[in-house]
């Protein structure tokens, strides 16, 4: 893809707001955030109009609490639709990180995060989701 230039006019304090960003997620360079942060408009947007976005359901949980993993299973093949693939992962003896790869309405994707996610015994879980 063929990259075109263009300037850009910015209160001192924007600026600094910018360059703190660039070093924070230590881009290359402005442009490079730039980039990142247009992209992830254009996400959240997608998201918010209910647009079809590809993404992940990560959790964090205590195996032994009321039977999760069998509750999240039961989940997941409900909706199996927009389920991809699924790793999971024994960070400890108690507790297990999995991976949920998913594919479809932003809408449904929220819904189905909030069902695992919710989950008694999940200590942390987030979707991120990407365009399609």
């Amino acid at each position: 893809m063929a990259v075109r230039r263009f300037g850009v006019s910015l209160e001192e304090d924007i600026l600094d707001m910018l360059d703190s960003y660039v070093s924070d997620n230590q881009f290359p360079n402005r442009s490079q955030a730039i980039r990142h942060l247009i992209e992830q408009h254009t996400i959240d947007k997608k998201w918010m109009c209910n647009n079809e976005v590809a993404g992940a359901v990560v959790m964090v949980y205590d195996h032994h609490k009321n039977d999760i993993t069998k509750q999240a299973n039961e989940i997941q093949h409900e909706y199996h639709h927009l389920i991809l693939s699924s790793q999971h992962i024994h960070l400890d003896h108690d507790l297990c990180l999995e991976t949920i790869a998913v594919k479809g309405q932003a809408k449904e994707l929220t819904y189905l995060a909030d069902k695992l996610i919710a989950l008694k015994g999940v200590k942390h879980g987030k979707l991120v989701m990407s365009r399609a």
